[in-house]
């Protein structure tokens, strides 16, 4: 999942730090297991509402659109989720499981998790017979072949980069447009692909749960239109799309579950609305009156409800709350001054206060902060402090080291950040200011972050953002983040700090040829720390990722794979009789 950059949707402008029975412990982000005295994680690892009954309608509340629905550009982590749980289905996918069995990769499409040879540099999967698109024709090799050559279209960005990064012959490849294909994708016949590898990827299969790995078929692709009509290969298609406003699911009559071992389709109809304001949400869901009672909200939790929340054993009951697993982080623009020195690039991870941003994001019962830029769940369970910063930051040492980078008056820059991290940038601004650093926000709607933040030319000097492993491994996350070689001038992803340094990326490639898996995690963990030295971004906390459910809602979770978000594979409604819509 990576653009498993995680949309921020909460919006913290006054907080409420509630710190009934609260866990003190702010090192180390999203740390494995439950800790009992948060009252944010009762329901962690379990299902709440026990198992759904068949039917109704599951009503979704938003406060945005999504950015790609379009299985070649998703590659946000919750509107991923979303889109491989109801209406694509991708080769591989993980499991509709609480907790770590969530993490466990299953076979979709496909009959097996792929065969290697050729040293893992060549994986052949075969896809299962009688899986049918929305109108009943059959999903074909060649629709999985065709979705990945789309994905190298300049007219599509934003899709997660696997196939360019992996696949032989793809460099300056440019999709199928002009009838060229890649001969790296062979489909033998229509239940065979095979895709050759420029270099060995044990973790080929982790790779394939991405939508780029969903199958479109030729003959309806639209281009960039494809993002409000994606054809329908799973349990749901859409009946309607008003893009700002209302998203409808019905059944598609031509999925088979018996070839489905992860979605169970409860409801008949979803109904997303959007547009609403996240305070409306919250307080909706927390009443959970009439038609709310049958629904969930699509984004977090705003930071100044948890006074709302968490003192409540009722609604307590009816919350959700597990780690995102991904680490918020300021990236700077290193190839622009006064970012392109590593001193003024140190300062900032100086002036930074985290405890200040960690408030702004509702308090230690729903998130951690956070010393290295991988989660804890890369470090076996808590991140290293290898640079000693207190939480609170250090203003005077900041000032030292702008003084020393020639700027003893600080300077002014500016900041984009997600409408919803609002309040996490004041804090930051707050902080940057005691040191000099004059910061200006500039707030962007969710649904055009990304695009705004991937326009590498006419980008802030900072940004603010957050990165999350699509699977356990340091591959999924620092080449992601800091490998210069995949910059792009538009629809830019992951490496916003624009960081182009030869030696980290030597390091990488020498930990990618490991085959000893011990070692290269031992590897990737080292390479973290020397990447902070020189400063491409600051680390600054992880979140969880709190959703209150409507007292009807059944079989819910927050899929620990798709950065804490419900699990729309399960989710349900005790008693469908009761919604509405």
């Amino acid at each position: 999942m990576n653009k498993r950059t995680l949309h921020a949707v909460a919006v913290a402008t006054t907080v409420a730090l509630v710190t009934v029975g609260c866990s003190g412990g702010h090192s180390g982000g999203g740390q494995g297991g439950t800790d009992r005295k948060n009252p944010a994680t009762a329901n962690e690892g379990a299902v709440v509402g026990g198992t759904p009954q068949k039917g109704g309608t599951l009503t979704v509340l938003s406060n945005q659109d999504f950015e790609h629905l379009d299985p070649a550009r998703n590659w946000v982590v919750n509107a991923m989720e979303f889109g491989t749980r109801t209406l694509y289905r991708t080769l591989v996918t993980y499991k509709a499981a609480p907790g770590a069995a969530g993490g466990e990769l299953v076979p979709d499409l496909a009959t097996d998790l792929g065969t290697s040879s050729n040293g893992a540099k060549t994986w052949t999967f075969r896809l299962k017979k009688g899986v049918k698109y929305e109108d009943g024709t059959p999903v074909t090799a060649q629709d999985i072949k065709y979705n990945v050559e789309r994905s190298f279209s300049p007219d599509l960005p934003g899709g997660a980069d696997y196939a360019a990064r992996y696949l032989a012959g793809a460099e300056g490849y440019q999709g199928p447009a002009q009838g060229k294909h890649l001969d790296s994708i062979k489909t033998p016949d229509d239940h065979t692909i095979v895709f050759e590898l420029r270099k060995p990827f044990a973790e080929f299969p982790n790779a394939t749960v991405m939508p780029t790995f969903a199958p479109v078929p030729r003959a309806k692709d639209t281009g960039p239109q494809y993002d409000n009509r994606p054809f329908s290969s799973g349990p749901y298609k859409i009946e309607s799309y008003q893009r700002g406003k209302k998203l409808v699911l019905v059944r598609n009559t031509h999925w088979d579950a018996s070839t489905d071992q992860v979605r169970k389709a409860y409801p008949d109809k979803l109904v997303m609305v959007m547009g609403l304001k996240p305070n409306q949400i919250d307080d909706r869901l927390i009443a959970s009156q009439g038609a709310d009672a049958s629904a969930v909200s699509w984004g977090a939790l705003r930071p100044e409800s948890a006074a709302k929340v968490l003192p409540n054993a009722e609604v307590r009951k009816r919350l959700i709350a597990e780690s995102t697993n991904c680490t918020d982080m300021i990236q700077m623009h290193t190839g622009r001054a006064p970012f392109d020195q590593v001193k003024v690039r140190q300062a900032v991870q100086y002036a930074l206060d985290k405890e200040l941003v960690l408030t702004a994001s509702g308090g230690p019962a729903f998130n951690e902060l956070s010393t290295a830029y991988m989660p804890s769940t890369l470090f076996d369970g808590k991140q290293p402090d290898t640079l000693k910063i207190p939480a609170a930051g250090d203003a005077e040492k900041a000032k030292q080291l702008l003084k020393e980078a020639g700027k003893p008056d600080g300077f002014t820059t500016k900041m984009t950040v997600s409408n919803g991290d609002k309040g996490r940038a004041e804090a930051i601004q707050q902080a940057l200011g005691k040191a000099g650093i004059k910061v200006v926000i500039e707030t962007v709607d969710p649904s055009a972050f990304y695009g705004t933040i991937g326009d590498t030319k006419n980008r802030t000097d900072l940004v603010y953002t957050g990165w999350c492993p699509d699977y356990p491994s340091g591959s999924t996350f620092l080449p992601f983040v800091f490998d210069g070689r995949y910059i792009k001038e538009k629809g830019n992803s992951g490496n916003h700090s624009l960081f182009r340094d030869a030696a980290t990326m030597k390091r990488m490639d020498e930990i990618a040829a490991m085959t000893d898996a011990k070692q290269a995690a031992a590897a990737w963990q080292q390479l973290d720390g020397e990447i902070l030295a020189k400063a491409p971004a600051a680390p600054v906390l992880v979140r969880r990722w709190p959703l209150v459910l409507g007292t009807n809602i059944a079989g819910a979770y927050g899929q620990t794979s798709f950065g804490g978000q419900l699990d729309y594979a399960t989710v349900g409604l005790k008693d469908p009789s009761k919604s509405q819509g």
